[in-house]
């Protein structure tokens, strides 16, 4: 079993990117445990009287040179709008990491395709980053109803080629990711993709009839990130399974949603 750690983070810095979304940057005295793109953490709410259970967020980023664990957050609850009021030098208590990671490609020159939606993109950051970083060329589209959701566009397009769509043709091309030229112009040999459920299996059923490799980071609500409270069971070939310890991360292969 791989080690979680239960640990009390310092925020650095809490950044808002609209009055939706924000980042939390946390830090450490010590050297940040090991992370892998695709885990999540388990987020204590304190202080607020309606926030009982932990909060299941994706790994946004993890920067080795400053020691930090980015949380890319979005504000839709009572909870989520505690976490947003935390200022530089608040402590917040995490579990982590949780959960399996992306699958990396076999080859090297691969053409790959990152594809994300309003805060889903939060896990392919990291992803790409990580890729990036050993030699891998991605391509990342990502989706918004407008340019207002369309999140950490500069941070993207450091690891690799920027391409976008909203619903309301304020950025990019108009429409829905899986609607972008992109995907009729150029051939991949694997897509990655986090986001509301309605637009993975759109982007699964793409793959599966392409016949592409395809992962997908499922968002189901996962109170413990232990397998416990099966808040997050999900249908596969192999039966119900959890999310937070058999996922998030699952090959499109083993979920049944194209039947």
């Amino acid at each position: 079993m791989k080690k979680k750690f239960m640990l009390d983070l310092v925020v650095k810095n809490n950044e808002f990117l609209n009055n939706q979304y924000f980042i939390l940057k946390l830090s450490s005295p010590e050297k940040l445990p090991e992370m892998l793109p695709g885990q999540f953490v388990e987020v204590r709410v304190d202080g607020s009287s309606e926030s009982f259970l932990r909060r299941p967020i994706s790994i946004n980023y993890v920067d080795r040179e400053m020691n930090e664990l980015w949380l890319l957050i979005q504000i839709i609850g009572a909870g989520t709008r505690k976490l947003s009021e935390l200022k530089a030098g608040n402590f917040l208590n995490l579990i982590f990491p949780l959960g399996n990671s992306f699958t990396l490609p076999a080859k090297k020159d691969s053409n790959l395709l990152l594809i994300g939606g309003g805060v889903g993109i939060a896990p392919l950051l990291f992803w790409g980053s990580y890729l990036h970083k050993l030699g891998y060329k991605c391509n990342f589209l990502l989706g918004g109803r407008s340019k207002e959701n369309l999140l950490q566009l500069c941070e993207f397009e450091r690891f690799g080629n920027v391409h976008t769509t909203t619903e309301d043709g304020s950025h990019g091309e108009r429409g829905f990711v899986t609607q972008h030229s992109l995907l009729k112009s150029t051939n991949f040999e694997a897509i990655y993709s986090c986001g509301p459920t309605p637009m993975m299996k759109a982007v699964a059923l793409y793959a599966a009839e392409k016949g592409i490799f395809c992962e997908v980071s499922l968002e189901n609500t996962m109170a413990c990130g232990i397998g416990a409270c099966l808040c997050c069971v999900t249908d596969t070939v192999d039966g119900h399974v959890c999310v937070c310890t058999e996922g998030p991360v699952f090959n499109i292969t083993t979920l049944k949603w194209q039947n």
